[in-house]
């Protein structure tokens, strides 16, 4: 069967991407979708001064107006597609706070929890590896990914989980689950212990991965230690990318022992067949 739903995805809404919600819906809609979940990006303390000269601003997001346009679309389309309001959170424990309040202000369909800070960097810029070997950067990711996800909890999966790998200096778009398999382990066995889940995303594919994230070892490893919560999104931020390499997926997931794919609706998982 195929994924007909994407839980993923960013419009105008987010600094980083220019795309109307309009035009993401009728992307979607061409593609045959039913459902699809706007995940705008909150990243509370997010240090953009360190990158003013490059062009990147604070990546905050006007709830407010965010939700009064999507409410506007859900009612424009609403025979056509189901359309979900969701966040994706940048999670630090510096953070904590703001991201408590923040998740509790509005009712969210669906929020994603993930890491896009190495400590104080952004491992999208060349900085975060400078006077450090690329191994070191991967694994105090995965380390500050579990501090992270212990100091808060108020997400429904984790996204994107080795998010890193798409931007190490050394071309490294692939690695192996028994490199990093202990603190791997912690990671996926506090998740299924809060009831929390992971999501594939097919994003990393056009950054030059060879795999989903997180990839096949790692979807393996968490169904085999009992988690069975996953969601699926492109993280598209343009409409040429939803649903990118969708016809891959449910081969994949299969492989990796699922038989269910997830979409949220008022915080609450709806299992699908695959």
């Amino acid at each position: 069967m195929a994924i007909l739903s994407d839980c993923h995805m960013h419009s105008n809404h987010s600094l980083d991407s220019e795309a109307s919600m309009e035009s993401m819906i009728r992307k979607a809609l061409e593609l045959g979708l039913d459902t699809i979940c706007f995940t705008e990006h909150q990243d509370f303390d997010y240090p953009f001064e360190k990158y003013e000269e490059l062009g990147v601003d604070a990546f905050m997001l006007n709830a407010d107006s965010y939700l009064y346009e999507l409410l506007s679309m859900r009612e424009k389309y609403r025979d056509k597609i189901r359309i979900e309001f969701g966040v994706e959170l940048g999670l630090r424990t510096e953070s904590v706070k703001k991201n408590l309040i923040f998740a509790r202000e509005h009712e969210y369909d669906f929020i994603i929890g993930s890491i896009h800070l190495v400590d104080d960097e952004d491992p999208y810029f060349p900085q975060a590896f400078e006077g450090k070997t690329d191994d070191e950067v991967y694994r105090r990711y995965f380390e500050s990914t579990y501090e992270n996800i212990k100091k808060f909890t108020n997400f429904d999966v984790l996204g994107h989980m080795d998010y890193i790998f798409r931007y190490g200096p050394g071309g490294k778009r692939e690695y192996k689950y028994s490199e990093y398999g202990e603190i791997l382990d912690e990671i996926l066995k506090f998740l299924i212990e809060n009831e929390k889940g992971i999501e594939l995303n097919t994003g990393g594919i056009k950054k030059g991965m060879k795999e989903f994230h997180p990839c096949m070892e790692v979807l393996k490893r968490y169904r085999e230690l009992g988690g069975e919560i996953i969601t699926v999104g492109s993280d598209a931020h343009n409409p040429e990318n939803i649903a990118d390499c969708f016809d891959r997926v449910p081969d994949a997931l299969k492989e990796a022992g699922f038989k269910y794919y997830c979409i949220y609706e008022n915080r609450l998982p709806e299992y699908h067949k695959l």
